[in-house]
């Protein structure tokens, strides 16, 4: 039986309108005003804070959060962050009206405190002693929980005892050379989906032709390589794990596969639990990697937990370490940290808690042994299969660190995003904020700033008290450093008042950018400004010279210092012991990477007033959001940057898989062409196979693509207008997809009210003050419900069934006519590369649509000059319609009635 609801005031706010609960229950719709005043002067119970406040125009609303509540009693469990997710947590009937939230939530936060008495609870371990901490923080919740919470009879592990220390082993050997039988493949495969499934050829035919790249390679720096197509709801992934699976058995080798989103990630760790049934067993053979800017660091807690934070961020502190003790690989960006909990703090988030300026300290650490970056990449060398990022791929390939023998074959699922990732992975850009980077991680905290962040010297110590020669470089990359840009070098360069070498180079570029660049204020494309790097004036010259002496009076004795730390880890001495030789080893790596960065700067620099290089193409640019203003700089890219993709990455391995469902952007050989330019194939020297598999979803039946031909371009109340009306017609489930955040937010504040009294929830990425991957969640859950975005979620979405039967395109997605896309566009034959482009995100868009065979899903285009030559990116057989928008906003309502009565829609192709 429940429990009986709290005597407790609930606010529940949204575009539909505001209800107050008072503390009898009693239910009454309020006004903004009396909502306010009524929230200002008593803590009221809510869900989402932020959300909450936004939703009544008050952002420093504050108050009883059952979210909150949520993470410290269940840390690490998933929930929607809804009343109707909150309520599935919690095993409650969900409010069935909005009406009935405000009433709901005394009784969902009642449910949840009697859940603290239960002698089942998993997590109350260290809830006592957290919640004394919570409670000197004068945490909202406190009163109502410390008195249900007894202290343990006996002392507890807290988080850092609590936390498991992970062990050296013997590095993983290399792999055995052997050849798999197709036939084992085709039966390990009819294992993984099950006894009794239905044999899918296509499926089959891919598994086989995957197993190709698991043949012993026949000569260096050619791997066995095969670029594979493979329509949605072919089922891929099981279709490599297969053969992947079958070759490490044989083998005894490892498999490293690389995507590009952290679903993906999850979906794969889900998958790779047929191979290994076994949950101890899958924890040591699949290992899921991140950069170690996504996980949390403990010393970065234990120094928040000690007073490093104040505040609502104290508070987010506590919270985390009750998801710390809990959770499974401490991964705070997209694993089981709730991704809604950051958001609820608003400017306090999490990144001060992650290492994003490599500062660790290795084995100086006192948490050393039980970090949870260092536990991953050891865990990493000894599993099967190593599910990594494209970014993290491709790091590890051009800067090895971990120890044991790397994965030699290389599997890239979601290959379309190869270019894109490459492209940031190995630009080069030397701007303010870069430089302030540099210099702190040199120079640590300067002035009144805290925190526990080290500068070289103090994370080299006993370098500098045991070495002299170490000590000499340390202290002149210190100097050097100190010319570098600090704090309020903005400021200075606003007032240009540039102070050192690099101020003065940043002063140059900023003056040349506007003095050349075309203003965009007015534009769709952005706020940004840039110029070519070309025919530098004489002040920029002479600023680049200056400069490039600056950054080589640093690289120089970081150079000397980078060989010093060699020569100590080959001919180590006395005071060497292994904690000093781990903590050495660890600067050497973070060393490689400014050494890196600084090496790039200089080439960067030698381009102004000299040659262009061929291969790159260099810009200047000032970076603004919102008409402000937050950094300058030069900037370097690759022309191709699947050129190195294939020296760094590719070569090296013994066998390399690329694959999507939308590698190619059009049908026939010139889809390869195009497939083979973005995943760096081309480059490959002919030791490159091709494989392709359709979908066999029955598109022609299962969707079709509406092109709304008299909507004006630029006609921001028209655009408006229409997409509120197509989610009308669909019911909800729609996803909105935007080329430009200015215009997403203004249709979402045309559209949000009028759709909410029709009871259809909007959401929407740059207003809701959610993460993406939360939206999703939301939007998931709830098939009334319609999301917008931007290129995130063209992307990044999976969302089967009811939830998403309607994609709406604003318009063609044409690129940025960016310095960097002009010259792309040039080198890689003019309109052909914008189509390309073009046809590959309409067709990731488009593959939102139908993820599983009764799914049935329509695509809008709000284009009425949609270019006949780009329809090849929709598959083959989809029924393709231009109609004016009344007709295609009753066509979508009609096949939404038809829906509701049918499988799918009997659709006739026009």
């Amino acid at each position: 039986m429940a429990p009986d609801p709290l005597s407790l005031p609930a606010i529940h706010a949204s575009h539909v309108g505001i209800w107050i609960a008072d503390t009898q229950g009693r239910v009454q719709r309020v006004g903004r005003g009396e909502a306010i005043a009524a929230v200002a002067a008593t803590p009221h119970l809510l869900l989402n804070a932020a959300l909450t406040g936004d939703r009544l125009g008050y952002p420093e609303l504050s108050g009883l959060d059952l979210l909150e509540l949520f993470a410290f009693l269940y840390p690490a469990r998933f929930a929607v962050p809804t009343p109707a997710g909150i309520a599935a947590a919690i095993d409650l009937a969900p409010p069935k009206t909005e009406e009935d939230i405000a009433a709901f939530l005394p009784r969902a936060t009642a449910a949840m405190l009697a859940g603290i008495e239960a002698p089942a609870w998993p997590e109350r371990e260290g809830a006592w002693h957290g919640m004394q901490a919570l409670a000197r923080q004068r945490w909202p919740w406190a009163p109502l929980v410390q008195p249900r919470l007894t202290a343990p009879d006996a002392n507890e592990r807290w988080l850092f005892a609590r936390l498991p220390e992970w062990e050296e082993q013997t590095p993983r050997p290399a792999p055995r050379q052997v050849t798999i039988d197709e036939g084992d493949v085709t039966a390990r495969l009819d294992r993984l989906t099950g006894d009794g499934a239905e044999r899918r050829a296509g499926q089959q035919d891919y598994a086989r032709a995957t197993a190709a790249i698991f043949a012993p390679r026949e000569r260096k720096d050619a791997p066995q390589m095969l670029v594979a197509e493979a329509g949605t709801g072919i089922g891929k992934t099981l279709g490599y794990l297969a053969p992947a699976k079958q070759w490490i058995d044989q083998s005894a080798g490892s498999v490293c596969i690389s995507t590009f989103t952290k679903a993906l990630q999850r979906q794969l760790s889900r998958e790779t639990e047929k191979l290994y049934p076994d949950a101890a067993t899958h924890r040591e053979k699949v290992v899921v990697r991140k950069g170690r800017e996504n996980y949390l660091c403990l010393l970065n807690l234990e120094d928040a937990l000690q007073g490093g934070f104040s505040g609502r961020a104290a508070i987010l502190a506590q919270l985390v370490a009750r998801w710390a003790a809990y959770t499974r690989d401490g991964d705070m960006i997209g694993g089981d940290l709730p991704g809604w909990l950051p958001a609820l703090f608003r400017r306090n988030g999490t990144t001060a808690l992650t290492d994003r300026r490599g500062e660790c300290i290795y084995a100086g650490c006192p948490h050393f042994r039980k970090c949870f970056i260092e536990r991953s990449a050891r865990a990493a060398t000894q599993a099967d299969i190593v599910i990594a990022n494209h970014a993290l791929t491709m790091v590890q390939a051009a800067r090895p660190r971990d120890a044991g023998a790397a994965a030699t074959r290389l599997i890239f699922d979601e290959g379309h995003h190869l270019w894109d990732a490459a492209d940031s992975m190995f630009a080069a850009a030397l701007t303010g904020q870069e430089a302030v980077e540099i210099r702190r991680w040199v120079l640590g905290p300067e002035g009144k700033s805290r925190g526990r962040r080290r500068g070289l010297a103090a994370r080299l110590a006993d370098v500098a008290s045991y070495d002299e020669a170490g000590d000499r470089a340390i202290q002149a990359a210190i100097a050097a450093a100190a010319e570098l840009p600090g704090d309020g070098w903005l400021g200075r360069l606003s007032e240009n008042d540039p102070w050192g070498a690099i101020e003065r180079l940043l002063a140059a570029v900023r003056g040349q950018v506007y003095a050349r660049a075309v203003d965009t204020r007015t534009a769709d494309a952005g706020y940004g400004l840039e110029t070519e790097l070309a025919d530098p004036d004489a002040a920029l010259v002479a600023a680049a010279a200056a400069a490039s002496d600056a950054v080589e009076a640093l690289l120089r004795p970081l150079l000397a210092l980078g060989k010093r730390l060699e020569a100590l880890i080959e001919d180590p001495p006395d005071w060497l012991d292994g904690q000093a030789r781990a903590r050495v080893d660890g600067a050497r790596h973070s060393l490689g990477t400014r050494i890196d960065t600084l090496g790039g700067w200089l080439s960067l620099l030698g381009r102004v007033g000299g040659p262009a290089d061929p291969d790159f193409v260099d810009w200047l640019a000032i970076d603004r959001y919102d008409g402000r203003e937050f950094d300058t700089g030069l900037h370097r890219h690759w022309l191709d940057p699947a050129r190195p993709i294939a020296d760094v990455v590719y070569r090296p391995a013994q066998g390399v898989l690329v694959t999507s469902a939308t590698l190619r952007s059009g049908h026939g050989a010139q889809g390869w062409t195009e497939a083979d330019i973005r995943t760096g194939a081309r480059h490959m020297d002919g030791c490159v196979r091709h494989f392709a598999v359709p979908s066999p979803f029955d598109y022609a039946r299962q969707s079709e693509v509406i092109i709304v031909t008299d909507l004006a371009r630029g006609d921001l109340p028209a655009l408006a207008g229409a997409y509120s009306r197509l989610i009308e017609a669909s019911g909800g489930g729609a996803l909105g997809l935007f080329s430009a955040i200015r215009r997403l937010r203004i249709v979402h504040a045309r559209i949000a009210d009028r759709l909410a009294r029709a009871g259809l929830p909007l959401y929407a990425q740059h207003v809701d003050p959610l993460d993406t991957g939360t939206l999703v969640d939301i939007f998931r859950a709830d098939p009334h419900a319609s999301l917008l975005g931007t290129d995130a979620l063209r992307d990044g979405v999976d969302v089967p069934g009811e939830s998403l039967r309607q994609v709406i395109m604003e318009g063609v997605p044409w690129p940025r006519p960016t310095i960097l896309h002009a010259a792309r566009r040039a080198a890689q034959g003019g309109s052909a590369y914008d189509d390309m482009v073009i046809r590959g995100r309409i067709g990731q868009a488009f593959g939102r649509l139908i993820r599983r065979a009764d799914d049935f899903g329509q695509f809008v285009m709000l284009s009425p000059s949609f270019p006949s030559r780009l329809l090849s990116a929709f598959p083959e057989g989809t029924p393709i319609r231009r109609l004016p928008l009344d007709e295609a906003v009753n066509h979508v309502a009609a096949a939404n009635v038809e829906r509701r009565k049918t499988a799918f829609p009997a659709f006739s192709p026009s």
